[in-house]
């Protein structure tokens, strides 16, 4: 599943969408870090844009009729809303909020149908110097629209055609019958370079997909699917920077009550296949948004927020319950466990990883103390003393 917030750079329109979306099987985790590929390659946009404004200003110059002049217009009020819609988004990406992807790639394909216009206008004016400039940039430019977005290779197709497509038809309208022979290198040219884009996506995406699993396997449990120790800091730090969007954050510690004595028993084989199925029943009992962690043997962690202290035990109660309700099948044999339950909330209890788990292993240890399926909320720390403000020395005249 995509954490929470990654989804958010997808576009929404029916159109775009179509646009970044590739053919194939591509892991939806994979899909929004594609999308923000977009936002990528500054230097490339930068130069694309320095370049149409200046082709299409000098040849306005040159040949200063409203088509030229509109051109270049186009091109200034494009520049003028692309260039902060590119800042905003990655600002927005960093703070995990929702960047214009939508409007973004409508201007994209914007700008490049504007590179077309020009090629054309400038083949049918009959001037060289106007036609030669105008159709090397739109050239360079395809270069540069296949290399900036390959990770959506539908894009590039179509920005290709919007700013070369329209120098085919400008050769055949300028009245110089050689100038046809564009009608062969254009759809040529275009196709090499869409072509390279959609290799270059590929390759991305296998490379993408390989990180991916890399990643899966440093922060996940092999046994039970969930998050390891090191998953589970991971993305309980990242929501501890968003506790003021989603609300409080609780961590709640758990350890499983009579899971030695079944691996003694029954051996590991039947305990690997009882964690199994806890882990199961812990993700049926927690919500979409929870997270659910296995950290050691018999000990997991579960996530949640929104919820005030009594609350918070509430859930704890409920999840020890759902976990002790049933026996667990071990093939010939049935067992069943409990679990204690230690919780710490962010941030009365700690307002980083480490502090909240500490306070929650320690309420933990009152649990386990108690008896079998307690659940306890760590002890409030004691308000920060003032300082004492330095004596003065007393002065004696």
């Amino acid at each position: 599943m995509i954490e929470n917030g990654e989804h958010s750079a997808l576009p929404r329109w029916r159109a775009t969408r179509w646009l970044v979306e590739t053919k194939g099987d591509i892991r939806e985790e994979i899909q929004p870090s594609l999308v923000k590929g977009l936002y990528g390659g500054v230097p490339i946009f930068l130069g694309g844009v320095v370049n149409t404004i200046a082709v299409s200003t000098l040849i306005g110059l040159r040949i200063p009729t409203i088509p030229f002049l509109i051109w270049a217009a186009i091109e200034i009020a494009l520049a003028c809303i692309r260039l902060p819609l590119l800042v905003h988004a990655h600002r927005a990406i960093a703070r995990g909020a929702r960047p214009r992807t939508d409007l973004y790639i409508a201007l994209a394909v914007a700008w490049a149908a504007s590179v077309g216009y020009g090629a054309l206008i400038s083949l049918v004016s009959g001037d060289f110097v106007a036609s030669t400039l105008a159709c090397l940039s739109a050239a360079a430019m395809a270069g540069g629209i296949a290399f900036r977005n390959f990770s959506a290779p539908r894009l590039v197709a179509v920005m290709i055609a919007l700013s070369l497509g329209p120098c085919m038809i400008g050769g055949f309208l300028s009245g110089e019958p050689i100038l046809s022979v564009i009608a062969l290198q254009i759809p040529a040219y275009g196709f090499a370079v869409t072509l390279a884009a959609f290799r270059l996506h590929g390759l991305l995406v296998r490379t993408m997909e390989s990180e991916h699993a890399n990643r899966q396997l440093a922060l996940h449990d092999p046994l039970t699917g969930l998050r390891n120790r090191a998953g589970l800091e991971e993305e309980v730090e990242r929501r501890l920077t968003l506790s003021d969007v989603h609300g409080q954050t609780v961590l709640l510690y758990l350890d499983l009550d009579g899971f030695k004595s079944v691996n003694d028993t029954y051996g590991h084989a039947a305990g690997d296949a009882l964690l199994r199925q806890l882990a199961h029943r812990l993700r049926n009992a927690t919500g979409p948004d929870d997270l659910v962690a296995r950290i050691g043997g018999d000990e997991f962690v579960v996530v949640t927020s929104g919820l005030d202290a009594a609350a918070a035990v509430q859930a704890g109660e409920r999840i020890g319950a759902e976990l002790s309700r049933r026996p667990y099948d071990l093939g010939r044999d049935t067992a069943r466990v409990g679990a204690s339950v230690g919780l710490a909330l962010h941030p009365i209890h700690g307002r980083d990883f480490e502090t909240l788990f500490s306070a929650a292993d320690a309420a933990l240890y009152q649990a386990k103390a108690v008896g079998s399926a307690a659940c306890f909320v760590a002890a409030t720390p004691p308000p920060a003393a003032p300082r004492a403000e330095p004596r003065r020395a007393r002065a004696y005249g």
